[in-house]
């Protein structure tokens, strides 16, 4: 049989692709406007594995919403009808909570964007991920929260439009080391509809039980030490960093006994794989002194205290020793956010992409960090992994999106 089909728009570097192929569909093509995240998205689901049948019409580089819709109109067109799903993520950072919140910021209007595409291809399913500041109003503001817009715009579109369901979903219950608050929306064509109605967030918590089972992960929430542990520096040593000269990186050999979410993680690379991107920080001697004594002296899995922040002068307002034992803190954009639970460390890009749910034989690509006015324009490596939807997460919502068609015939 065919696979069913999507557009992934917004696709930074792969999370969210990655976790619809795995559910069983195929893409067919994927926007992402920086070269950084776009580099990483090919060289993992284009080249590596065959996860795309590109269109000749479309270049396979990176490109805006926006360039799509004013130089592929025609081509766009020819698709009405013929795809099963478009996906996407619009950028949150206008809507987050971690930033400015500005209701003004150009990039909320991206989500216009995405609308426009929708109403030209009238794909029969969507799925749209966003942060939990997309269904808050903003302060001072007399618009209603954007997820209140595009619920309606996509309801009353003049050709019949979507019948939307919407929730706030945390990650961890699909099995993700971390929190990660998300609203999730996911809407039908109403002439596929019929009599049916099939709400895919009722009994959220069973399915989500059953998808864990099928993935043959606990069923209680999966802890730091549960996803990195085997990533430990004292467990494997350091060698030269093999792509960033004057840094080192974990040595690492899968070890004989892994949790279950380690065993999910390094499926599909042989036990002598190295997963890329385990280059350690270069923190300066006063820096490991402080992050050791954070590590002794103050309470892991919450952010330090005003007190404590004052005792080691530091002026970062987020600043999180891990627990072991418990779910992280959710991942970001910044690399600072969290020290290691048992080393004076900052974690390393692959520890953030296993507390995101991305296999070991994901390879990340480009810089690891930026800064100054380069973090407008460039995205990371720590970015591209902070910015993804967990493909855990995106799995699970494919296979739901499946269920929902099958059982609309």
């Amino acid at each position: 049989m065919n696979k069913p089909s999507f557009i992934d728009l917004f696709a930074g570097c792969g999370g969210l692709s990655l976790g619809l192929i795995n559910a069983g569909w195929r893409g067919l093509f994927a926007i992402e406007k920086t070269p950084d995240a776009f580099r990483t998205f090919k060289h993992n689901l284009c080249d590596k594995r065959q996860g795309y049948d590109w269109p000749n019409w479309l270049p396979q580089k990176e490109m805006t919403t926006s360039n799509l819709l004013t130089g592929y109109k025609e081509n766009l067109e020819s698709l009405k009808n013929k795809v099963d799903l478009i996906a996407g993520g619009p950028p949150c950072q206008g809507f987050s909570f971690a930033g400015q919140r500005n209701h003004a910021d150009p990039r909320n209007k991206l989500t216009e964007e995405y609308i426009q595409l929708v109403d030209i291809i009238r794909p029969n399913y969507l799925l749209l991920e966003n942060v939990k500041g997309f269904k808050t109003a903003f302060k001072n503001a007399d618009n209603p929260p954007y997820s209140e817009i595009v619920e309606e715009t996509l309801s009353k579109l003049e050709w019949g439009g979507y019948k939307v369901y919407s929730s706030m979903v945390n990650a961890s219950k699909f099995g993700i080391p971390q929190p990660r608050a998300r609203f999730i929306m996911i809407a039908v064509r109403y002439d596929l509809i019929s009599d049916k109605i099939i709400d895919p967030f009722r009994d959220i918590s069973a399915y989500c039980t059953a998808f864990k089972k099928k993935k043959k992960l606990k069923s209680k929430p999966i802890s730091v030490k549960d996803a990195i542990s085997d990533l430990e520096v004292t467990r494997h040593g350091l060698i030269d960093s093999p792509d960033t000269n004057g840094f080192s990186q974990v040595d690492y050999l899968q070890p004989a006994k892994l949790s279950s979410y380690q065993r999910l993680m390094r499926k599909g690379v042989s036990a002598r794989q190295k997963p890329n991107s385990l280059r350690i920080a270069r923190h300066r001697q006063s820096t490991l002194d402080r992050f050791q004594e954070v590590l002794e002296t103050c309470p892991k899995g919450k952010s330090l205290s005003k007190e404590d922040r004052d005792r080691f002068g530091m002026k970062k307002q987020c600043f999180t020793p891990l627990h072991p034992d418990q779910v992280a803190k959710t991942i970001t954009t910044l690399p600072d956010d969290l020290l290691h639970y048992s080393e004076p460390r900052i974690l390393t890009v692959r520890e953030n992409a296993r507390i995101q749910s991305f296999p070991d034989w994901f390879e990340f690509l480009g810089k690891y960090t930026t800064g100054g006015s380069r973090r407008k324009e460039e995205c990371p490596r720590y970015t591209q992994v902070g910015n993804a939807v967990p493909p855990l997460m995106a799995e699970a919502l494919g296979l739901k999106i499946l269920e929902m068609a099958q059982a609309y015939g």
